[in-house]
């Protein structure tokens, strides 16, 4: 069994508190947005136009720990040598010990996207080999088909793609746009991503697929455009790359996004708005897929 233990803190101590839980003994430490999934989440690090901050403002820092009698006072201590005056309110669950192996891959079933395309992971047979199989396994990237959002914009691609088309996923994750992409007839796809993990994890889903995938970090410039661009990211991330996504598209392209809730929807036509209309075209359980056509 193990400890997990969760606590918040602010941008400027994110990095001295990490480091002070490491020395208490931590086995790992993650540090994530404190506002993710909500109207404050604050860009990922790196996009274009997004801040050059060092942490999100309200970092939330999980923690694993052996189970011992002396936890909270060494991470009491460790609040301290991180620079911390008071000690912040410290969630703690107990984890159990498992093959997380064989856990993860429980969790992945095949999922049916429509009556011809499938997501399969890499451990499972084809349900159907006469249907267009997309075979994946998202190592330590997003995207396995299961998030509605990743569903949306399957979809769309699906109703979309016209063989020899080109298509641009925008924050790539494991690929499974863009490999889904190639399946459905598309003649070149591009998958772009900040994460390292992603773009290893993205080629080899291509070199599963026996299909040709480009791939590039979001640092490298991109001046090519596309028949289609589809980025399923978060409405903050979203709202700033605006100006490069539309500009993405080929005349009479055509635009999807997705990881925007229901609520969040309008601000987001709104950025787009100075380079194309974009409207609501789909919703699955509070998620909105938005669409628009250059």
């Amino acid at each position: 069994m193990w400890i997990s233990v969760a606590l918040e803190t602010d941008a400027a101590h994110a990095e001295a508190l990490s480091e002070a839980l490491l020395a208490a003994g931590a086995i790992s430490v993650a540090v994530e947005d404190a506002q993710a999934g909500t109207e404050l989440e604050t860009p990922q690090f790196g996009e274009p136009g997004s801040p050059a901050t060092p942490l999100w403002a309200q970092s939330r820092l999980i923690a694993l720990f052996e189970p011992a009698e002396d936890l909270r006072s060494r991470l009491a201590a460790a609040v301290r040598e991180g620079g911390l005056e008071e000690l912040p309110a410290i969630s703690f669950e107990e984890v159990a010990e498992q093959d997380w192996v064989r856990l993860s891959h429980s969790q992945f079933e095949p999922i049916q996207i429509s009556e011809r395309l499938w997501i399969v992971p890499s451990w499972h047979a084809a349900p159907d080999p006469a249907a267009i199989n997309l075979v994946l396994d998202p190592g330590l990237a997003f995207g396995t088909g299961s998030h509605p959002t990743t569903r949306l914009c399957l979809e769309w691609l699906e109703a979309n793609v016209v063989p020899g088309s080109s298509v641009l996923d925008y924050g790539c994750g494991s690929g499974i746009l863009a490999l889904a992409a190639l399946k459905l007839g598309a003649g070149d796809a591009l998958g772009v991503d900040i994460d390292p993990a992603a773009l290893a994890a993205a080629a080899e889903n291509a070199a599963r697929n026996g299909v040709s995938l480009r791939l590039a970090p979001s640092s490298a410039p991109l001046e090519e455009r596309f028949d289609f661009v589809v980025a399923n990211i978060l409405t903050n991330p979203l709202k700033l790359l605006a100006p490069l996504l539309a500009g993405r598209l080929k005349p009479g392209g055509a635009l999807a996004l997705s990881g925007v809730l229901e609520s969040q929807a309008d601000e987001v036509i709104a950025a787009y708005a100075p380079y194309l209309p974009l409207s609501v075209g789909a919703a699955r359980e509070g998620w909105v897929r938005l669409e628009g056509r250059r």
